[in-house]
């Protein structure tokens, strides 16, 4: 990967100099240089720093990269006059500057894979965001992008692109369909704020690759160790997302509400909360036509008028149903308390139909 970073930057030196610039590793073969054809050669007469600043060879100046001889980079210049002395110089300290800013990038990137991935022990993340200049204690965001009907490996690239800051800002590959986001945030933002950047990326992979994505967010992390837990809540907020909320494609673990706390109950709880609620008839009794009525009497915080008038029906008629429902079930969704149980046992019903599906 260094070549790739060595020859990026030799071409664009070569607008600020007509000298051939190239980089031998310490085999003696040519990684990168301005002239391609060198590329992948090896030069026979270089003359490796031995502690020295500059050694001149059989036509060429040659300078550890970096100015130290352990290098296991050499960078070369065409010519053993001033002008290749000069052009060595700025070279070699331009080239190992990119290759550190490189390598510091992509260690950045994978200690932080480490984190969320819980590959990392606690007392490690310290010592190692230490070595990193890795700020320990801000507020970050967390957002999981999945790529759903198709991938594309651009996408990262594209992402990167659009949160450039490698200081404060993190894309992360984590499958062949995952992402995650992972940004510096002032500590007071809100939700909203939050919920409009996930817009955004959905957007820019909609608008540049017609890829279709889901993307949860998880809560604040306001320390680095927290991350892990973020991420995880970022995948649960897909996961319910997928069984309660079917038709977003941005779920925030704040707002998931009840659906959060039956996701993680056991099956046969919850198989057994809606024996105890439904003894007179099962759930599965209920007909279509019924359950599209109890949805939109709920949609409709419970108003008998305002429902009606949405289901163009006479207020009489849907009285009539609600009275149906309540010899099916013994449950009047027209008291509170027991529309919020049926509330529930409807979303219960629904997280056991998406885990039965499953098996």
């Amino acid at each position: 990967m260094s070549s790739r970073i060595f020859q990026s930057v030799i071409v664009q030196m070569k607008e600020a100099t007509d000298r051939v610039i190239g980089v031998v590793d310490s085999s003696s073969t040519v990684v990168a240089s301005g002239e391609l054809a060198q590329i992948g050669t090896k030069l026979e007469d270089v003359v490796f720093n031995e502690g020295k600043d500059v050694t001149v060879a059989a036509g060429r100046t040659y300078k550890a990269l970096g100015g130290f001889a352990e290098s296991e980079y050499t960078v070369f210049v065409d010519g053993a006059d001033a002008l290749a002395r000069t052009v060595c110089l700025l070279a070699s300290v331009t080239l190992h500057e990119a290759k550190v800013y490189y390598e510091e990038k992509h260690d950045r990137a994978a200690f932080i894979k480490s984190i969320i991935s819980d590959n990392i022990l606690p007392g490690d993340i310290y010592a190692r965001a230490k070595e990193l200049s890795f700020s320990t204690d801000v507020a970050r965001a967390v957002f999981l992008i999945r790529q759903v009907d198709k991938n594309d490996l651009a996408v990262t690239e594209v992402l990167q692109n659009l949160f450039p800051d490698r200081e404060r800002e993190f894309v992360v590959s984590v499958s062949e369909t995952d992402l995650v986001l992972i940004k510096e945030m002032d500590p007071t933002t809100e939700s909203e704020e939050l919920l409009a950047i996930a817009e955004r990326v959905e957007a820019l992979i909609s608008a540049e690759f017609a890829i279709k994505t889901v993307i949860g967010v998880g809560t604040m992390a306001r320390h680095l160790r927290e991350l892990a837990d973020r991420y995880k809540e970022a995948q649960v907020a897909i996961e319910v997302g997928k069984v309660f909320d079917t038709e977003k494609t941005i779920i925030h673990y704040e707002h998931l509400g009840i659906g959060r706390l039956i996701y993680q109950l056991p099956i046969t709880l919850c198989e057994m909360f809606l024996s105890e609620i439904f003894k007179k008839n099962p759930i599965d009794s209920l007909d279509e036509e019924t359950l599209y009525t109890i949805n939109r009497f709920f949609e409709n915080s419970l108003n008998v008028s305002e429902t009606s008038r949405k289901l163009f029906v006479h207020r009489n008629t849907l009285v009539y149903r609600l009275e149906k429902i309540k010899k099916l079930t013994g449950l009047d969704l027209r008291e509170f308390d027991h529309a919020i149980v049926f509330k529930v046992a409807l979303m219960v019903k629904k997280y056991l139909n998406v885990q039965a599906a499953k098996q």
